[in-house]
């Protein structure tokens, strides 16, 4: 493998926003996670415990994760960013509204907006769900190996021809997340991973984020 074979796969890669209801084949899904794996983590701790969902489970799973975020509280068990400022908060902006703009909802349409918004909580129609944790001892330092672990996990779909959206709004809802799969409390919920078949044909796949350049965000030092 080249490195231009790996550029090409992490530009191909994109955050899916509606999928197909094919379900991905169980040998897929296993190829998936065994390359995931293979990542780094400090002391080989492999931090990483996560659920997968199939068929009904996936759709039990997105009803009462519909009406938890449309009744429920956030309560997501690691703290969220307390604010957006200067190029993060302009970069947030600039992604939420190339999205908007594909969707065909205008500035000031709350209600619009709302309903996008919702959609991350219907998975985006995805046939399948993985909820990533970590042990609760490990802080910040087991979800920064999990961090590792969901950039594998796309990537390795993504060589798949699978489509994938990280999600951290569905941890917003922690607590139902540990009562509906049973997740022990000294385990941290930290993400989910929507995944499936890209829709090519939905407005909601039509556009792509940009990338910062080298200058923004690399210091040389000799």
């Amino acid at each position: 493998m080249e490195l231009a074979d790996l550029d090409d796969l992490l530009a191909r890669r994109h955050s899916c926003r509606a999928f197909r209801p094919d379900p991905v084949p169980r040998a897929d899904i296993e190829r998936i996670l065994s390359s995931a794996r293979r990542v780094p983590s400090w002391c080989n701790a492999q931090p990483w415990q996560v659920v997968v969902t199939s068929g009904d489970e996936t759709d039990r799973f997105r009803t009462a994760l519909l009406h938890e975020a449309a009744t429920g509280a956030h309560a997501p068990d690691l703290p969220f960013p307390t604010s957006y400022s200067g190029v993060y908060q302009q970069r947030r902006r600039t992604c939420g509204w190339a999205l908007y703009e594909a969707v065909g909802v205008e500035k000031g349409d709350r209600a619009g907006s709302a309903r996008e918004m919702m959609k991350n909580f219907a998975l985006f129609g995805a046939p399948h769900c993985a909820i990533v944790s970590s042990p609760a001892e490990l802080g910040s330092y087991g979800a920064l190996d999990c961090g590792g672990f969901v950039t594998a996990f796309t990537l390795a779909a993504q060589a798949l021809g699978i489509a994938t959206i990280p999600q951290a709004a569905v941890a917003s809802y922690s607590p139902f997340l540990h009562r509906h799969f049973g997740i022990p409390d000294d385990r941290l919920v930290l993400c989910a991973i929507s995944f499936g078949y890209a829709d090519p044909d939905h407005p909601a796949n039509a556009f792509r984020t940009d990338r910062a350049e080298l200058d923004e965000f690399v210091d040389w030092r000799g």
